[in-house]
């Protein structure tokens, strides 16, 4: 390791990344107050999340009049609502390792476009393989978004307020998935084609968002580990001010890195424990929440699309306190009790179908806390936890592998409706919960305040 005295690094931790300028002692960029132009980029990440928690809200409330105008089978009906999965599996899968080899910012901008294009399109389908099939294109999108606006902002965060910024991208998510009930309850049964309109709407979000990444920069730690390190060392000055350079960095980081090492020198344990706690945050919150009119249906609350509304509004609430809480209790107690009591709330709900309504829509609403404070982690650790030659892969690969089980448990709910009602729906995604706190308690690690050299080397303690 470099010298450090009180935060700033000497000389030679400045010549070891990368600032070759030849004098005087450099602050690391990760020592930097979070200023005007990361508050900028915070936002501009925000914008996919918010996209994704856009399309899925919007979809719960499409569904119910587009399956009754398509005539969809339960299969179509199951496979449409699955589909932007499945599409997000293959987006953050292929188009994270495309993200570490040809740069985040090119890729920033090309999957928004094909997001608004998709979108459109939406408004025009006559059958249900059509919107199976625009439903898999965002998806794509999506899970192309994970990988590259995550790994973008995390290189540019200070370590003090990676945590906290990272963490606030699921309150895009929320905001998006509030904002379309919203939107979907005043859209849905406009003349009939509302639920066209209502889908189609998504474009809306999606153009805001890429007309504020317009001015958005490359990664200079991408830029310095691909040897461009006067690129890099000029958007540091330029954003962050002169008095900063590149964070000191592991050796290996000067070396191109192949996919498969995601899976090797320590990583793999790493990569099934964000694949593991991410599949089983989103397999609930997908599954509940995308079928959530027709649960509160058949538990009994008469409107049951302003029931959800209502519902929504606690996810947006209940992550704020969340996000600042991985930057001051850290991550691995906020993971660990958003997953049990989560669990507890969703037994319960099943246990006592025939509560009053409004104890329902608590429950419902305290389980939404819960998902949604823990998701805050789905971006923190992945993007911590691995170096840059394969950060965006690593975020692609575990929100990729994650969506496995969050489509698999989307498709099944139809069917598990049909067979046993909505307190074995209950039941079972409140298992999932507490599979995901049984995986986490082992191998969740603390990674509060590290610098990510740190964080993403192999040497620190998991625990």
């Amino acid at each position: 390791m470099c010298p450090v005295k009180g935060g700033r690094m000497t000389s030679d931790a400045s010549v070891s990344s990368g600032d070759d300028s030849g004098g005087g002692s450099l602050w690391s960029m990760e020592d930097a107050p979070f200023t005007r132009f990361h508050a900028y980029m915070t936002w501009c990440t925000a914008g996919g999340p918010l996209c994704d928690g856009y399309i899925l809200g919007i979809i719960a409330l499409a569904l119910t009049p587009m399956v009754d105008d398509l005539g969809l089978s339960t299969t179509m009906t199951a496979a449409v609502a699955a589909s932007s999965l499945v599409g997000l599996f293959f987006g953050a899968l292929i188009f994270g390792r495309v993200t570490d080899l040809v740069g985040r910012r090119t890729m920033y901008i090309i999957n928004l476009v094909s997001f608004v294009v998709a979108s459109v399109l939406l408004l025009f389908v006559v059958a249900g393989w059509q919107v199976l099939l625009l439903r898999f294109v965002l998806g794509l999108a999506v899970g192309a978004d994970y990988a590259i606006a995550t790994a973008l902002l995390a290189e540019f965060l200070p370590r003090r307020q990676r945590g906290t910024a990272l963490a606030t991208l699921l309150g895009g998510f929320w905001a998006g998935y509030t904002i379309s009930f919203i939107i979907g309850y005043v859209m849905i049964d406009v003349g009939g084609l509302g639920w066209r309109w209502a889908l189609a709407s998504s474009a809306v979000p999606a153009i805001l968002v890429l007309a504020l990444r317009a001015k958005a920069p490359e990664s200079p730690m991408w830029l310095a580990q691909r040897g461009r390190r006067a690129e890099a060392r000029a958007i540091v000055r330029d954003r962050i001010g002169p008095e900063y350079t590149l964070p000191e960095v592991p050796p290996e980081e000067g070396q191109r890195m192949e996919w498969h090492a995601i899976f090797r020198s320590g990583y793999g344990r790493r990569l099934f424990f964000i694949a593991a706690f991410w599949a089983c945050q989103v397999a609930d919150q997908y599954a509940v929440f995308t079928f959530q009119p027709r649960l509160l249906d058949t538990l009994g609350i008469s409107n049951e699309n302003l029931g959800t509304v209502l519902i929504s509004l606690f996810f947006v609430a209940g992550v704020v306190p969340f996000i600042f809480l991985v930057g001051s209790w850290g991550r691995r107690p906020v993971l660990l009790v958003t997953f049990i009591v989560g669990a507890a709330i969703l037994a319960l709900l099943g246990a006592f179908p025939a509560m009053p309504a409004a104890l329902i829509i608590i429950g419902f609403g305290l389980f939404g806390v819960c998902n949604a404070g823990g998701s805050v982690l789905q971006w923190v650790y992945p993007n911590e936890l691995f170096p840059t030659g394969i950060r965006a892969t690593a975020v692609g690969f575990g929100a990729g592998m994650s969506r496995i089980g969050a489509a698999a448990g989307t498709y099944v709910v139809p069917f598990l409706f049909e067979e046993g009602g909505a307190s074995v729906v209950l039941w079972i995604f409140s298992g999932v919960a507490l599979l995901g706190f049984l995986i986490s308690l082992p191998l969740a690690p603390e990674t509060k305040h590290m610098r990510i050299a740190e964080s993403s080397g192999t040497t620190h303690s998991e625990r």
